[in-house]
């Protein structure tokens, strides 16, 4: 009986200290993956050989560290510059693909241009400081366009006036100067050291080719554009925006405070 006692007894002090060394582990790995950023990547489906041309049947997501694979891993927002390109090296099943196992031209990985799609184009405007939120922007927001011009009057036969209008609404900023939206390594920070705005002299936006004949020359006419920031979910579109001047501050700001607080105030009478 005693016997049994003594090796319950080790039994029970073994799985403790199972239990404990297993604890132990667990938040000693917790400290040493604290912080560290997870990417989602694109990964074979299947075993791969080198010579594959890829398609998408081929393919599928994995989320990994990005620490393991730097800037190599093909991001899903890259997909269609792989498809239809070989292997060079094979992959295997639920590995990452990196840009080095794909025979795809250096100039195509990194850069603006990859990053435009089909159809748009990238200008690049003189908008800094407050005119571009306090230089807040960064690289992938989307924001408004307002363009302020002093133009003939329409009421006032030989007069000037000065009109603020909404050029275009719900445009994707692709750069702020120099630093890209995406590429090997991301962008960098919005903030600079000590706590201050990253600086920059010009946005680069992507846009039909329409609007990059409009925008170029809204600019040339010595018109003040600025940028009003949105949030990221926000997809509405304003009808019909007016054309703001003088005349219509007078008669509108009564209608507009009104909305203000009815409506995103939620202030009633």
């Amino acid at each position: 009986m005693k016997q049994k006692a003594i090796l319950m007894v080790a039994i029970l002090v073994g799985i403790l200290a199972f239990a404990l060394t297993h604890n132990y582990l667990r938040v000693e790995r917790d400290k040493l993956y604290a912080g560290a950023e997870k990417i989602t990547t694109i990964a074979a489906g299947k075993d791969l050989p080198a010579g594959t041309v890829l398609k998408v049947e081929d393919l599928g997501t994995l989320s990994i560290f990005k620490s393991s694979v730097g800037g190599q891993a093909v991001l899903p927002e890259d997909l269609n510059m792989i498809l239809g390109k070989k292997l060079r090296y094979s992959v295997r099943r639920n590995d990452p693909v990196l840009w080095s196992s794909v025979d795809v031209p250096e100039r195509m990985r990194f850069g603006l241009a990859p990053m435009i799609k089909p159809g748009l184009r990238a200008v690049s405007l003189a908008i800094a400081g407050e005119a571009a939120v306090s230089g807040l922007v960064q690289p992938n927001d989307r924001v408004d366009i307002l363009g302020t011009f002093t133009m003939p009057s329409r009421t006032v036969a030989g007069q000037m006036e000065t009109v603020t209008l909404t050029v275009l609404q719900d445009v994707s900023i692709l750069a702020t100067g120099t630093r890209l939206a995406k590429g090997e390594g991301g962008y960098q920070s919005a903030f600079a050291d000590a706590g201050r705005p990253a600086s920059f002299s010009s946005v680069t936006l992507e846009v039909t080719p329409r609007e990059a004949e409009l925008l170029v020359f809204a600019q040339n006419m010595k018109g003040q554009l600025t940028l009003t920031l949105r949030n990221p979910e926000d997809v509405s579109f304003e009808k019909s925006m007016p054309e703001v001047n003088f005349q219509y501050l007078e008669t509108q700001l009564p209608a507009l405070n009104e909305f203000r607080q009815r409506n995103i105030r939620y202030k009633q009478d």
